[in-house]
This record gives structure tokens, sequence and C-alpha cells, in this order.
């Protein structure tokens, strides 16, 4: 070691980051508006006429693809097939209307929000609802990617260009939906309210329209491929491949029942009372999706729909270069012929609740994911909420890992739909078998004849749902395990197992970080404090006087040398200033800085476990966000290092350049504004010579990071 050192073109000065431009800040207020209070929070709860767009649009637009999938399907056994599709359309309604009943006991029941995954965890417990919250994450992920697909597919029928670029929309469509979100609940609810409302107008309007035609007026709508032969693909189907074709067309049916459990996690964004209201808007969303359901499937087979999975082979006098519209579109085209408008509406309408149903996960997901982080199996970032009292981090979660899967899926609901619900009967089956025991617990303490009449009355609709339930999840795994509901399977059990691996992480930290009862703090033996110097400027002056402050047992300044000739001028700067803290050099014959300090330390440290080294880094502080390309790094990769060694301690001293005292300058100037002593972000004006209310200090240093 030689007793001088180097100023360096490779200081260990570095920067802290830029304050945050004002223009980003603008953009962030436009996108989501100015942030809320956190007493705020009450004034976000939903109204009933609110809360049903926001939580119903998923099993209410499911009825625009639910039932062209049963035809889908049965397309496979030819057109003679198509005559089980009302049999199959009245078994998905009356599992729906029985889901919907259970439901109900569910939020009154619960009504914090857990949803399945409280069910499950207090009657069964942690691992099986860490089981439900692993298939609920993975089926909300899938309905924002299946909803936003069959939107594309939906507009696609009337503008060739989205048909085109389908893969396009689908991004556009869920990144605006992510950014709609992050503006809030009630917002977002507000937002789509109008879309969905005209969605179940037109809806209901064109069945009532059909029926009128066909039934009072004697003119029978018939759709654009009503005339169609359609050719089976299985030529030879029967027995024991014709059972299970109808519950294959069965299963993809039942996607109409997704989204009910959206409700019981989403009960505290309710008003008060917030079970009752929650289940009355359960009610409301059942008795509309079942009536739109059943009544789609009843134009099909009036209108005479041929719906074609293999439309180039099966369609056999079908024109040249026919496109497949989907059943929605051929629909109001029959219904609505002569009256362009109204088919445009049932088209556009149609499409756009199918892009605002993945709101239905974007308010189920990050609710589910706040309240998994809250219990330590997901990342805590996920249970903070964001300037909007949403959960942003959970908002966009959800909106990257949708992106992935319509990417990876071109976008097609056929393929999507086969990894769909099976994720979402899983939670079913496991809250209703949940509900039952919950009954049970609660009648073993009840005497009230007729609160044990009431409980008696809820748990027998429970036990219906779990019968029904637990039967089409035996059907869904038998008929779509191949088809791609393993993909799931697969999906679920690595995210339990993952959710499992990051609370044994926060439990296994939590036992390391508690204080042993009666455990007392050591003080260290010896304090031996260093500080890193490139060249006598005024930012080192800065962190020599600071470390002397706190008066350490014994206090160096240290340089590496990389350079001789810079090494020599520093040396004769700090003898000419005469300086009383020594100055070492630490040679570095490969030019390197961060693995001789690293030895250094380390040899300084010495083997006594009381023994500390404090490292004093002198750092910058930039204004401008390109200035960070200006100045060496070095000092943050140190720090990086220095973080890993046990009895360090690293000591920033920072250092404002111009361009960040003349962005707090600004910050300063742009104040006082209406209402910031209110939100406490500034006091009143002082005149010269005041006194510092002591706040100065946090806003420098808020200015500058």
């Amino acid at each position: 070691m030689r007793k001088w050192s180097r100023p360096h073109g490779a200081h260990p000065v570095a920067d802290y980051a830029p304050a945050v431009p004002k223009f980003a800040t603008v953009t962030k207020r436009l996108l989501l508006g100015r942030p809320f209070r956190s007493d705020r929070l009450a004034h976000t709860l939903l109204p009933k006429r609110i809360a049903l767009p926001v939580f119903a649009s998923d099993p209410m637009s499911s009825v625009a693809y639910a039932p062209e999938e049963i035809l889908l399907v049965l397309s496979v056994a030819g057109a003679s097939a198509y005559v089980y599709s009302p049999w199959i359309g009245l078994a998905v309604a009356i599992v729906m209307a029985t889901v919907v009943a259970s439901y109900r006991q569910n939020v009154k029941a619960y009504t914090s929000g857990g949803g399945d995954y409280e069910v499950a965890t207090v009657n069964h417990g942690p691992r099986w609802g860490l089981a439900v919250g692993s298939a609920l994450l993975v089926d909300y992920i899938l309905t924002v990617a299946v909803s936003i697909a069959s939107a594309a597919a939906n507009i696609g029928s009337a503008v060739p260009f989205v048909a085109t670029h389908k893969v396009e929309f689908a991004i556009v469509a869920i990144l605006l939906l992510m950014a709609v979100n992050l503006r809030g609940v009630r917002e977002s609810g507000t937002a789509f309210a109008i879309p969905t409302y005209a969605f179940v107008t037109g809806i209901l309007v064109m069945i009532g329209w059909g029926a009128f035609s066909a039934f009072v007026l004697g003119e029978t709508p018939r759709a654009e491929s009503a005339g169609f032969e359609l050719v089976a693909e299985e030529q030879h189907l029967a027995g024991l491949g014709f059972a299970f074709l109808i519950l294959r067309a069965f299963s993809s049916g039942s996607a109409a029942l997704t989204g009910v459990e959206a409700i019981a996690n989403g009960v505290p964004a309710f008003r008060k009372p917030k079970g009752r209201n929650a289940a009355t808007t359960l009610l409301l969303m059942g008795t509309l999706a079942i009536t739109m359901f059943l009544g789609l499937l009843f134009l099909a087979n009036l209108t005479g729909v041929v719906m074609a999975d293999d439309p180039a082979h099966q369609l056999v006098n079908a024109p040249e270069g026919y496109e497949q519209k989907t059943l929605v579109a051929q629909l109001a085209g029959a219904v609505f012929a002569g009256f362009p408008p109204a088919v445009w509406y049932v088209i556009f309408f149609t499409g756009l609740i199918l892009v605002l149903a993945a709101n239905t996960a974007f308010n189920g997901f990050p609710v589910l994911g706040s309240i998994l982080a809250q219990d330590r199996f997901l990342p805590r970032q996920l249970h903070t909420r964001g300037d909007r009292l949403a959960f942003s981090n959970g908002i966009l979660f959800l909106a990257g890992f949708a992106i992935v899967l319509v990417i990876a899926f071109d976008a097609e609901v056929t393929s999507l739909i086969q990894l769909y619900i099976v994720g979402v009967f899983v939670s079913f089956v496991l809250s209703q078998s949940g509900m039952i025991r919950h009954w049970n617990r609660l009648l073993r303490t009840e005497n009230d004849p007729s609160a044990r009449r009431a409980m008696r009355r809820a748990q027998t609709v429970n036990t219906l749902g779990l019968v029904m339930t637990a039967s089409v999840l035996v059907v869904i795994l038998v008929t779509k395990f191949l088809a791609g509901a393993w993909i799931s399977i697969v999906a679920m059990a690595a995210v339990y197992f993952l959710m499992g691996a990051i609370r044994k992480h926060y439990d296994r930290v939590a036992a390391e970080l508690k204080e042993a009862e009666g455990e007392q703090v050591t003080l260290p033996a010896r304090n031996h404090a260093i500080v890193l110097v490139s060249q006598l400027h005024r930012p080192a002056l800065r962190a020599l006087a600071y470390a002397k402050a706190t008066r350490p047992d014994v206090l160096e300044a240290v340089t590496v040398n990389v350079d001789d000739a810079d090494t020599r001028k520093l040396v004769a700067a700090w003898d000419k200033r005469g300086i009383s803290i020594p100055l070492k050099v630490v040679e570095s014959p490969y030019r390197e800085i961060t693995r001789p300090v690293l030895d250094y330390v380390k040899r300084i440290r010495g083997g006594h476990p009381r023994n500390v080294v404090t490292v004093f880094i002198p750092e910058y502080v930039v204004g401008r966000w390109w200035e960070q390309l200006l100045h060496n790094h070095s000092a943050l990769r140190l720090k990086g290092r220095l973080l890993f060694q046990s009895r360090v301690m690293v000591t920033s001293v920072p250092w404002q350049l111009e361009s960040s005292k003349r962005v707090s300058m600004r910050a300063e100037q742009a104040r006082p504004r209406a209402g910031d002593v209110r939100r406490g972000l500034s006091g009143p004006p002082r005149g010269p010579g005041e006194p510092s209310d002591g706040n100065d200090s946090g806003k420098s240093q808020d200015s500058g990071t």
C-alpha cells in the first residue's frame, strides 16, 4: 500500500435519481387524475347500479360466446346434433341458477372480500385456501384473454381490419382497460355502466323482436347461414363418442358461469349493507344472464343458424370466400334485416361489452392479490393501494399476463376457451363444500329454531351447488383435459407452489428478524470509518467533515490507484491542504475499483465479531435524467457489493449539483397552492429570517430523489 491515490476518471461519486420531471407528473395526472387521500376510500364504494356493470359484466357478456361454443362443438356431429342445444342450454342455466343462489349465501356470510379463498381457508384450512387462490388467479387472467379475444372476433365480423389484426386489437384493448382501472373502481364502473346496460338492452330487444316477428307477425327471421349444408367431421359418431360430444358441448357452454365468484371477492367495494347489496346484485346478474343465454339459443334454433367448427371443410355449399360471422352478428343480421343501424348497434355493443367484461377480472384479481399478499402468499407490493385507491400493482400484473396469453394463443377464442373455466369450477366446488362446513359449525351453537331453519335452508342450497359444480368439474376435466385444460392445471399447480415458497420466505425472514426475548442489543466494540475519495473537491470535503463528526474510533480516507498521475495530484493536494485525516492508497494493477475496496474492507474489519466498518461515499444529486448518463456509476456498484458484507455500514453523503437545486427552487416557487396546507404538502410561507419549521431538509431530499 502506498500513501497516495487517484481522483480518477471512474471515481466513486455517483448520483441520486433525478427529481421526477414535471411532464411525467402532468402525464400521470392526465391519465389517472389527482390522487385520493386514504380517508376518501368510503367515497369510492359502489351503489348496486354501478356494481352490476363492474362485477357482473363478465357473466352477462359470456352469453355472447357461450351459446356459440355449444353450437361449434355440436357441429362436429353435423346439423342434426343442433337439436340437443336447447337442452344443453337448459342444463347450463340450471347450474347457473344454483350457483347464483349458493353465492348469495356466501356473500352474506363472508363480507371481507376474500370470497372463495376466505371460505376455503376458514373451513378447509390454509392449503385448500391456497388452492382456491391459485385457481382464481389463473382464471382471472384467462377471463381477460378470452373476453378480449371474443371481442376481437365479434367486432371483426363487422370490421375486417380488426379481424386481420386481432392480436394488436387485443393488446390495445387490455392496455386501455388497465389505464381506466388505474383511475379507480368507481371511475371505471361509471365509465362501463352505459355500455353494459346498452348491451343488455340490445340483446333483450333482439330476442323479443325475433320472437314477436315469428309468433305474432308470422315472419320467421332466417340467418345468412341457414341454407348451408353442414357436413359432420365424424361421420359415425355414436354411443359413448356422441355422449362425450354432448358433455363437451355442455362444458363449453358452462363458460357462461365465469365471473359469478367475482362479486364474492368484491364485497368490500359495495356500499353498506355490503352483504345484502352484493346478494341483490348477484340475483340481478343471474336473472339477466340466464335470460339472454337461453334467448340466444332460442334465436339460433329459430333462425336456423349454422356454425361450423371448420367452415372451410364443413360448409360445402357456402359461397366462395365466405367468412363465418359470430353467432350474435348472424342473429342481429337476421332479426333486424333491413335495418342496419340496429345490426351495427348490437355488434358494436357486443364487442364493447366483451372488452369491458375483462373489467370483472380487473376488479377481482387485484383484490384477491391484495388479500393473498396480506397473508404473505404474494409480494407485499400487491397489498398497496395506488394514487386512486385502486390496487395498482395487481392491475399491472394482470394486464401483463393477459397480454402474454393473447400473443401466445393468437387471440383465438376456441384455443383459449379450452384452458378456461377449470379454475373457476375448482373454486366453486371448494367454496360450496366450505359453506356446508360453515353452516354445520354455526348449527352446533345455535339454539333459536327460526335461525336454525334458515341455516338449514342455506345449507341445502350450498349442498345442491356442491353436487352440481362438482359434476360439471368432472365433465370439464374429462372432456377438456387433453384439449388444453391440462395447461391450466399445470399453471395452477405452479402458482400454488410459488405462493407456498413466497410464504416460506416471508416466514423465514420474520423468524430471522424477530427479537429474541431478553436479547440485549450489543454495541460495536470498534468503529473503523473509511471515506472514499477520488479527488479533493467539495463533495469529498463534506464527506470527510461528516465522517469526522460521527466520532469513529479510526477515521481514514481511502482511494484506489488506477492512474499514477492522478494519484500523485491527489496526494500533493492532500499534503498542501494539511488535512489531518490520513490518506491511504489501495493499489489496483488491473484498474478495478470495487474488488480492491472490498478486499481492503475485509482486512481491516478483522475477525472480532463486534468490530464494524463504516464506509462513507460521496454522491452527486442531479436534476436532469440525461445527467445520469454523464456520471460514473462505480459508487452504485460498490454500494451494491458492500451491502452483502457483514459488519459493514454504508453511508451516502449527497452533494446537490446546480441542476438539482434549480429543480428544488422551482418546486418551492410553485408553492403554496390551494389545498397544500390541508394536504400537509406545505406550510404557510415564511418571511426572510424566520426560523425553519424543520421540514426543509426533508423537502430538499425529496426533490433530489
